[in-house]
């Protein structure tokens, strides 16, 4: 009698990368791109001297993308060329900002229990 093995290999795991265009707009307080007809964008105050990230939103047909990382980053961007600190409300961005600590941003005094400000 044989013992036979499953010699599957797994598949490697394909990170999808997705080109897109971030626009900027300043008097929405507002970062979005368009990916497959969907907007995903980041909407923003600025006050203090900060720019606070207060919503983050990729519709769940784009998610899994690396969208989200990319506007909270060119946000953050923009904040620091403009001496701006970055400053997050948005759950997301608050995980954003633990995980890029090169960019000494902090966590809003809105930002409570781990929810946005919606």
């Amino acid at each position: 009698m044989h013992t036979v093995k499953n010699l599957q290999k797994k598949q490697p795991t394909k990170k999808t990368t997705v080109k897109m265009v971030i626009i900027h707009e300043p008097d929405k307080g507002k970062f979005y791109t368009i990916v497959n007809g969907f907007t995903a964008h980041v909407s923003y105050r600025i006050e203090e001297g900060c720019l606070d990230i207060r919503h983050t939103i990729v519709p769940e047909e784009i998610g899994g993308r690396g969208i989200a990382s990319e506007l909270v980053k060119t946000a953050y961007d923009y904040a620091i060329t403009t001496g701006l600190k970055p400053v997050a409300t948005c759950r997301y961005a608050v995980i954003w900002l633990d995980r890029h600590p090169e960019y000494k941003g902090s966590r809003s005094k809105d930002c409570g229990n781990g929810s946005c400000a919606l």
